[in-house]
């Protein structure tokens, strides 16, 4: 069984390394720095971080501030909490002036459980990638994690990174190399394609697994950049093998089916299938019980494939 790894702690280890290479990097959030684990950064460099308390708004102006004398901030909470409680300053403040601000967002999706619905971020890719200029981005794993923290510290603009509450099992190889914008091909196949990202690509390869013996040869993407999408990458998919599902832990709406459907549709058309919450809101309970309850396992996966190929014409 494959290591598992809590994303979060990842990005607080980051954090501390990239504070060590440069000082322009600090570091905001609102009074959840023990479970975003930005007290990592904390500890180390008290001299730049800032503790807002609970006004994810002001968070985000002050990233804004701080971000327009040239530093690099990154502010973090709840997914929940980043997105739609503070989205007017992130439009108005952070994206149209096009500031170099981070935001990192741990706790999405169903798996955060038992804190139900009212935590559980399910729409808030729907609302970022709706942002000119915002790159928008999904680690699959711990590994990813790691990568994708020191690309956006890096990239010159406004970045969303979702993370999850739990553990992830390591999916990426030891030589992975992420780049911002690029899809990675976890798994090569030439009868339909699955395009995970976050939580949804471990299932999606184990998906994969379990329809080799019934005949269909799946390729797996993961499309950690949800904005800018891999456009080339879905494109190939679609020409090479004719049916594509996506899956994600996410609202059907506005998430990284309805990207890749509009790339499909207006070019290449082929039967696809999406793995997603269906219009609905979640609920409390167990992180895996909650997966179950809403269609997002590896069977459903498997499922929605067998249903994308019977398509193909």
């Amino acid at each position: 069984m494959a290591e598992e790894v809590a994303l979060r702690d990842v990005y607080g280890q980051t954090l501390v390394e990239l504070g060590r290479e440069n000082p322009d990097i600090v570091v905001l959030d609102a009074d959840l720095s023990p479970s975003t684990m930005t007290y990592h950064f904390k500890n180390e460099f008290p001299a730049r971080f800032i503790e807002v308390g609970i006004a994810e708004a002001n968070m985000i102006g002050i990233s804004s501030g701080l971000a327009a004398n040239g530093k690099i901030p990154f502010a973090s909470t709840f997914a929940v909490f980043a997105t739609s409680r503070c989205f007017d300053q992130i439009r108005v403040s952070v994206a149209q002036a096009k500031l170099n601000v981070k935001i990192v967002a741990t706790h999405s999706g169903l798996t955060v459980g038992e804190d139900g619905a009212s935590h559980q971020a399910l729409e808030d890719l729907a609302l970022v990638c709706s942002l000119p200029g915002f790159t928008v981005i999904i680690p699959a794993d711990g590994i990813e994690t790691a990568q994708v923290i020191r690309a956006v510290a890096a990239h010159q603009g406004p970045c969303y990174v979702r993370l999850i509450r739990g553990k992830l099992p390591l999916v990426c190889a030891g030589d992975y190399k992420f780049e911002i914008g690029k899809a990675y091909e976890m798994r090569k196949g030439t009868d339909a394609t699955i395009m995970a990202i976050g939580t949804m690509v471990s299932p999606a390869l184990e998906a994969a697994a379990a329809l080799a013996p019934e005949g269909i040869d799946c390729r797996v993407l993961n499309m950690s950049t949800l904005k800018p999408i891999d456009e080339t990458a879905v494109l190939k998919a679609a020409v090479e093998t004719g049916a594509i599902v996506t899956a994600e832990e996410h609202q059907e709406h506005g998430g990284l089916g309805g990207t890749v459907a509009r790339i499909v549709v207006k070019h290449h058309p082929v039967p696809m299938e999406m793995v997603a919450v269906k219009d609905k809101f979640g609920m409390s309970g167990k992180p895996a019980e909650l997966l179950v309850r809403y269609g997002l396992t590896s069977k459903d996966i498997a499922a929605a494939v067998r249903d994308a190929v019977k398509r193909k014409i």
